[in-house]
């Protein structure tokens, strides 16, 4: 069909507007796309509190504000139809941008390839053009700003591809159990994972640091629970103990802070600072034999259920480095110190004394062996060639805390099998056993198992194991 020069003009320019509107839309769509993941209810809620407290703006704006923010509401309920809407116009708008200027070329008697070559340019620089400008990123500084002033244009591309839909509905019966800001924190924390990955794969990132960037993201799937020393592993104190007891306690475990207790672990007076003691009784030795419970501070305590980074700021906001884990009925489930949170990041906390924990067992007697806590049972067995039967521990350091009822400290001993076990040396953050004498008892068993315990410490040496660890 032959066109007059003026009807030619007039067809190209409305074409070119067209396809830079296309553009145009291409761009918002992707900017919308990438302000929804950002935006939580909790936003838009205070967003409408302070419209309606706004006394600067009359009552119709204010109510066309509010409308619109209802509009982006309705937008984020379903985050998967809206984004795949959105991402479907961005690439129709692409990919009519590329037959328009197809369409051009025509217009002038190109021949077929000059067209398609046309067209697949123009795509092409539209392409680039966005990777430049990076669309996304628009959204970024203010997404709910975004997302409320092309609320309608979205709700139009939500309402014109009702298919997008279709696949939301796996994603949402995986976070069906979610709310909205845990959804939006789980799809960041999914795009932070992705990132580091993409950085460690280009090998100019330190792995080190990498590791410790996954770390920080699993800090919130984390509960407190899983980090902390149980109940049974907590080295305590009787209420009745006196300072010189502490003192006595805190050297023989390397520990600073100790639980004060009543008539069990759930009986909880305070926390004892070794600070406090040394303190008490540094420049007037009579106060030795003042009671522990005289320097108790009350002690922070944090339900089990805790995610850890947010345990992690109250214990920077409160300055406190351990805390006592409840569970749900308000017993007492562990400790857990700002030390054992730092680990989850940056790993394992180790001295030079955790190498002891991987030497073999060395011979420093007729028939006394210097073994590492983590020594197998069986190896116990052959050294001393008995058969100690024991399922439910498997190593030296677990018999050890069976044969006593306890979990044993520096100096700790009891006698199973005819076998003394000593406790010599401690190592480690939380400053567990990490050394065992084992040597013939030479004394009469007088248990089914043929055990002998050792005499019942004063209260100050009960023990089980204080997270807290770190000497001050």
């Amino acid at each position: 069909m032959e066109y007059s020069s003026t009807a030619l003009i007039a067809i190209t320019a409305a074409l070119v507007l067209v396809a830079v509107l296309l553009v145009w839309l291409s761009l918002t769509m992707a900017a919308v796309e990438g302000a929804v993941a950002r935006v939580t209810r909790s936003n838009l809620n205070n967003l409408i509190l302070e419209v309606q407290t706004d006394q600067e703006i009359g009552q119709l704006m204010r109510m066309k504000r509010i409308d619109r923010i209802h509009k982006v509401q309705r937008l984020i309920a379903d985050r998967h139809a809206t984004v795949g809407g959105c991402s479907f116009f961005r690439v129709a708008c692409n990919v009519l941008d590329g037959v328009i200027v197809c369409g051009i070329a025509a217009l002038y008697g190109a021949p077929l390839w000059a067209e398609l070559l046309a067209g697949l340019v123009f795509a092409l620089a539209v392409a680039v053009v966005a990777v430049l400008a990076r669309p996304r990123n628009p959204g970024a500084p203010k997404p709910a700003e975004t997302l409320i002033r092309h609320a309608g244009m979205a709700t139009v591309a939500v309402r014109l591809t009702p298919f997008a839909r279709l696949g939301s509905q796996k994603a949402k019966k995986r976070l069906a159990d979610l709310s909205d800001d845990e959804e939006l924190e789980k799809i960041q924390i999914e795009q932070g994972r992705a990132a580091i990955d993409r950085l460690v794969e280009t090998n100019g990132f330190d792995p080190e640091v990498s590791e410790m960037l996954r770390n920080v993201l699993t800090l919130s799937e984390t509960l407190t629970r899983e980090i902390m020393v149980p109940r049974t592993d907590m080295i305590t104190i009787d209420r009745a103990a006196t300072l010189e007891d502490m003192l006595r306690l805190c050297s023989r475990s390397g520990f600073s802070r100790v639980p004060v207790i009543g008539e069990d672990v759930d009986d909880l007076v305070g926390v004892a600072y070794l600070k406090d003691a040394v303190r008490a009784t540094a420049f007037n030795p009579a106060s030795k034999d003042r009671s522990v419970e005289s320097i108790v501070r009350d002690p922070m305590l944090v339900p089990e259920s805790k995610p850890v980074d947010d345990l992690f700021h109250q214990m920077q906001r409160s300055r406190q480095h351990v805390a006592i884990v409840v569970d749900e009925y308000g017993g007492i489930a562990g400790m857990v110190t700002i030390e054992d949170a730092i680990e989850q990041i940056v790993g394992e906390l180790e001295d030079e004394h955790d190498r002891v924990q991987r030497l073999e067992p060395v011979k420093v007697g007729e028939r006394t062996w210097r073994m590492p806590a983590r020594t197998p049972i069986a190896e116990l067995e052959e050294l001393f060639e008995v058969d100690i039967d024991e399922d439910d521990v498997d190593t030296v350091y677990g018999l050890l805390t069976k044969v006593l009822g306890r979990v044993p400290i520096v100096g700790a001993s009891a006698v199973t099998r005819g076998i003394r076990l000593t406790a010599v040396d401690s190592a480690g953050r939380r400053k567990k056993v990490s050394t065992i004498v084992a040597e013939p008892a030479h004394v009469e068993a007088d248990g089914e198992d043929g055990s002998t315990k050792e005499p019942r410490r004063p209260a100050a040496d009960e023990a089980g194991q204080d997270a807290a660890g770190g000497k001050e």
